[in-house]
């Protein structure tokens, strides 16, 4: 006699809902088990962000219903869903910055009230125990905003089971995480699996849903697609259903011919963030790829040569004749363009439209003594929208509407009007489908066709591997070793990055 499946905590049935009557969910169903990581992966647009806002509460569905252990779940809101055991943790932590993390876990389960009387050292001793639970030894008394991406997550995690969460929602958890915290993390998800907490997984990463996943519920223009036990599929079959197409080429790498050298660093330093000692040259057309774990100095990198951080030691050279780089306007008119890791934050301004945010580095050219040349502007803001096939209603939406690849294209659109000869390109397709990876990647390809010199950070191997005609390896600020396309593979810049180089040897 075969065991029963384990029982069903969460279903949602049929749910319909439309912004502005654009379908962002068209009838989808889902059901999470007791016990199980249920992935749910689609390319930006698909509907997943939706339909974790009407799980949480955060959007009401206009049809359809949600229940939880069987029954509808009515009325629902943020306060409510986190009441009942549903919690979800984001790409970036919902924590406050300024209180400790004793005191943000607290927020999670603990009762109000202006008379109530705080027992601190039960407070202490209650996050001690939940973060022994996901198997980290923070310290309760440390203020948030000194931990790593990582340990905050974990805090969240902590908060989480604090509240006794039966259903946990983690969207994107690994998309700002080097290897080694990302194999930590998995190691909590199995634990509280184990525990019997569901966990609705959402990641464009989909190499690591074969280690993590139960099952995997794939979404595509806000319809529902397939759901299919982990272990009966491969990651090529689950990129057909998501893009209804065979993609063969996620790294389109095309050979270029390359030119002289176009930037170079001698020795440079940089003592308010760590940066020590680097010497490097890229040419035109060549694509360098900058490998690391988290911490290990390449966005640090990044910011001294776009001057958002002053080099005070060494030299920066473009096309052989020294600069100094004190500010990102300098740095922009030598040339360089910069697009940051976190691009909701600066990459591009949320709530101004897009063909303001296109244009936004490259004003001068739409001013003419007191006036501004709006009709300029839109035509360059449309030509990047066709060029890039960023899907918008019009060039007057504000970018917040956007799904996070085609934010990606937009924040983009601004540097390449610029006309940079060095872009500097940090995590570009962190927490974007595999769709618009592909196309970004296309992109590069023809910039570097074009004689642009690259810099490309990414904590992603396989992006490193398959884009880089050279891989720049990472550790404490500074160069740990440089290494040509040919000999790189994922073991070994791992070992070098970690410092077990001659491990690997």
């Amino acid at each position: 006699m075969s065991e029963s499946a384990p029982a069903t905590v969460l279903r949602a049935r049929n749910v319909y809902k439309s912004y502005d009557g654009v379908a962002a969910l068209r009838g989808v169903s889902f059901d999470l088990r007791v016990g199980e990581v249920h992935a749910v992966i689609g390319e930006n647009g698909a509907g997943k962000s939706t339909l974790i806002k009407i799980i949480t509460g955060a959007v009401q569905a206009d049809s359809g219903e949600i229940e939880l252990d069987g029954k509808p779940i009515t009325n629902n809101s943020p306060a409510y869903s986190k009441s009942i055991g549903i919690a979800a943790i984001y790409q970036q932590p919902a924590l406050f910055p300024e209180l400790t993390v004793a005191e943000n876990i607290s927020i999670g389960f603990e009762g109000t009230g202006a008379f109530r009387k705080i027992d601190w050292k039960g407070r202490r001793a209650r996050a001690t125990e939940l973060l022994a639970r996901v198997g980290s030894k923070i310290n309760p008394d440390t203020e948030v905003r000194q931990l790593s991406m990582p340990e905050q997550q974990l805090v969240e995690i902590a908060r989480a089971l604090g509240a006794n969460a039966r259903v946990l929602i983690m969207d994107e958890p690994t998309a700002s995480l080097a290897e080694e915290e990302t194999q930590n993390l998995y190691k909590v998800i199995a634990k509280l699996r184990d525990s019997g907490v569901g966990i609705i997984y959402i990641s464009h990463r989909l190499e690591e849903l074969s280690i993590l996943a139960d099952r995997v519920t794939v979404l595509r223009d806000g319809s529902y697609v397939s759901t299919q036990p982990m272990a009966g599929v491969d990651r090529q079959e689950l990129i057909r259903l998501m893009v209804g197409r065979e993609l063969s080429a996620v790294f389109p790498k095309v050979q270029v011919e390359q030119g002289p050298v176009v930037f170079e660093l001698r020795r440079t330093s940089c003592r308010a963030n760590g940066v020590k000692d680097v010497s490097l040259s890229v040419r035109a057309g060549e694509i360098v790829g900058f490998a690391g774990l988290v911490g290990a100095g390449r966005s640090e990198l990044a910011r001294t040569v776009f001057g958002l951080d002053s080099a005070d030691a060494g030299e920066i050279r473009l096309r052989d004749k020294v600069v100094v780089i004190n500010d990102p306007a300098e740095a922009i008119g030598l040339g360089i363009a910069y697009l940051p890791e976190d691009r909701r934050r600066h990459g591009v301004v949320l709530q101004m439209p897009i063909d303001a945010n296109v244009t936004l580095a490259s004003l001068k050219k739409l001013v003419n003594g007191l006036s501004f040349d709006l009709k300029k502007e839109r035509k360059i803001a449309t030509d990047y929208v066709r060029r890039f096939s960023i899907k918008t209603p019009a060039i007057f939406a504000p970018v917040t509407t956007l799904s996070g690849g085609n934010q990606q294209k937009v924040a983009l659109s601004r540097w390449l009007e610029t006309k940079p000869s060095v872009l500097i390109l940090d995590e570009p397709t962190q927490g974007i489908d595999v769709g618009a990876k592909a196309e970004i990647h296309s992109l590069m390809g023809e910039l570097a066709a074009q004689g642009t010199a690259i810099l490309m950070i990414s904590s992603e191997l396989p992006e490193i591997l398959g884009m880089s005609d050279r891989i720049v390896v990472m550790r404490h600020g500074t160069i740990a070793r440089i290494l040509t396309r040919e000999e790189a593979t994922q073991h070994l810049i791992m070992s070098i990055a970690l410092g077990h180089e001659q491990l690997a040897a």
